[in-house]
């Protein structure tokens, strides 16, 4: 009550230092005050359960006022009495000015200040009821007379109508003609002038939902259009949050997700229920290259698939990713050293919906002065992790090696079976220009130009039965960031069943290290690591094939790509062949 009556004070001095005078016609009845957005939500909520016309506006200096209306000073002084006497509102509500009330609040997404009056909800009898009434009647009183309830009022003429669209501002008409076009009858451009196009558009509405056609709608049909428009956002539970942490204030789908933690810089809103939906609130301080910086790390989580349109101007960006299970969209944008924004994941094929909350949470963003510090975060951490979500992963993930300075990389079919998007290093697309499933080979061009440190040269010396071999290769399938050297001996020169192009090794490779060179102690290569045989026996520890540099240099001939080859019979220094093989080595990953 101690806020109310400050409240009241507040509002009164706004009042007198506006002019304002309680002669003027339109009035309002304002119930309650409350000093945070988010709890004058929750009572507007609670008070449009029970009453008609109620309506929240900020009253400026951080204080939300309740207010029922707006009405005639006559109308509302009688709804002040009634509602009083019903105990319905609390007994120091009092007339209030709309001069004193700004952005509006509640109801989501109205306007209603300045449209005029609306009929204030009371019946002819309730009018002869006296402030001083009791709130309880006595044993001895006489049971009141039950007042036949009054008809609606007549809906407006077309002169009528038209006064009261004269009304409305530009910001109105457009959105007028926003939910026209949404109703399928309205085609042409959104622009606030209500032309011959707009005007047939509504007479098609009218005839749709069975009113007189008049290609001019009533104050109570453009009620009926828009409570159609929303009808799509009712079940989500769009809830004004103010995040101070975060530093945002924002509507969001309180029924769909709630808060979860803070990973810097993302607020976490997660899941509630059956939707699988979830909201980052983005918050911190930097500069254009932190915004940029933002944009490319999150182009590399799992939650933004890679399928969907990126734009990045100077000081914004919108990301959007879809796959065949969701929607992400992203949009942030930095101001006076600020960098903040949200990303919605949405369930694909419910894309009405997503497209509305967008708008609503796009135009509902404040931008308050606190961002998330880098301490808001928790002590878990992981490799595959940013902020709490996880990094994109590829399918699977091999080896390969350059085979000429334009950076054409052979490696082993496996790695390019079914890939929607195919990478070198996790970063350069390539593209397959042969894959010869017969020899189990595949051979990829880089889509952009890249400049090997090594290239292949495969050895012109017939290898030696037990002479020590090495493969370099991402044996942990890329998480170690570069390639690993593996070291063993040639066990034979042909394969188990006598294949004459294929190398038997006495080595502990791992899946990984498909793909990858195995050199000599000369730095030749003398074959490619094979990928387990997928025969269905279990072959001893340390049995590993190869494909032999004949079979390789075949391949490259087919591609018309001449092999480089060098007399490899004498050993190098062993940190020699680590930086040889490693350089020419390359991860090649399989996306999906």
């Amino acid at each position: 009550m101690f806020f109310k009556r400050i409240a009241f004070a507040w509002v009164m001095l706004v009042m007198s230092v506006a002019g304002g005078s309680a002669q003027q016609d339109v009035v309002w009845v304002q119930v309650e005050a409350q000093p945070n957005l988010a709890t004058a939500t929750q009572r507007a909520q609670d008070f449009a359960a029970n009453l008609p016309d109620v309506n929240g506006f900020s009253l400026g200096a951080g204080w939300y006022g309740i207010a029922l209306g707006p009405y005639t000073r006559q109308d509302a002084e009688q709804v002040l009495r009634v509602y009083r006497n019903e105990g319905v509102i609390p007994r120091d509500s009092y007339i209030a000015l709309g001069s004193s009330f700004r952005q509006q609040f509640w109801p989501v997404g109205a306007n209603v200040l300045d449209r005029g009056v609306v009929d204030a909800p009371l019946t002819g009898a309730q009018t002869d009821a006296t402030e001083d009434a009791p709130e309880v009647a006595t044993a001895e009183a006489a049971a009141p007379e039950v007042a036949t309830p009054t008809p609606p009022p007549a809906d407006e003429t077309p002169a009528e109508a038209q006064r009261s669209e004269r009304q409305l501002t530009r910001a109105e008409r457009e959105n007028l003609q926003v939910m026209l076009k949404w109703a399928g009858v309205y085609t042409s451009t959104i622009d606030g002038a209500f032309g011959r196009g707009t005007r047939n558009a509504m007479a098609a509405w009218q005839e749709q939902k069975g009113f007189d056609v008049t290609g001019i709608l009533t104050t109570a049909q453009r009620a009926a259009l828009l409570s159609d428009y929303n009808a799509v956002l009712t079940d989500l539970g769009l809830t004004l949050i103010r995040d101070e942490t975060a530093g945002i204030e924002m509507m969001l789908p309180g029924d769909i997700v709630s808060f979860e933690k803070y990973e810097y810089p993302f607020a976490h809103y997660s899941s509630t229920g059956d939707v699988p939906a979830s909201i980052l609130l983005i918050s911190q301080a930097g500069d254009q290259s932190t915004l940029f910086g933002l944009y490319d790390i999150m182009q590399t989580l799992d939650i933004v698939p890679l399928d969907g349109p990126r734009e990045r101007k100077d000081t914004s960006f919108v990301l959007i990713g879809e796959d065949a299970t969701r929607i992400s969209e992203s949009r942030v944008s930095l101001e006076n050293g600020q960098i903040k924004g949200f990303t919605l994941i949405w369930p694909a094929g419910d894309e009405e919906r997503r497209r509305r909350l967008i708008a609503e949470m796009e135009r509902s963003l404040v931008r308050l002065e606190a961002v998330l510090p880098p301490s808001a975060t928790t002590e878990e951490q992981a490799i595959d992790l940013v902020s709490g979500l996880e990094i994109r992963a590829p399918r699977l993930s091999r080896s390969g090696f350059f085979v000429d300075r334009r950076g054409t990389v052979i490696t082993t079919s496996q790695a390019v079976e079914n890939c929607t998007r195919i990478t070198l290093d996790t970063e350069a697309e390539a593209e397959i220009i042969l894959n010869d499933a017969a020899s189990g080979v595949a051979l990829l061009k880089p889509t952009t130009a890249l400049a090997p440190l090594a290239v292949a040269r495969f050895s012109d010396v017939a290898p030696r039965l037990q002479s020590e071999l090495a493969v370099s290769g991402y044996s942990y399938e890329g998480v170690l960031g570069a390639p690993s050297m593996t070291f063993g001996t040639l066990s034979d020169v042909r394969g188990l069943a006598g294949e004459a192009n294929m190398v038997r090794l006495e080595m502990g490779t791992l899946p990984g290290d498909a793909g990858g060179p195995v050199l000599d102690t000369g730095g030749g290569v003398l074959a490619m690591l094979l990928p387990d045989p997928q025969s269905g026996r279990a072959l001893p520890e340390g049995v590993r094939f190869a494909l032999d540099r004949v079979a390789l240099q075949d391949v490259l001939a087919q591609a018309g790509l001449a092999a480089a080859s060098t007399d490899s019979s004498a050993p190098i220094d062993p940190i020699d062949l680590t930086g040889e093989a490693t350089g020419m080595t390359v991860l090649v990953s399989c996306w999906n």
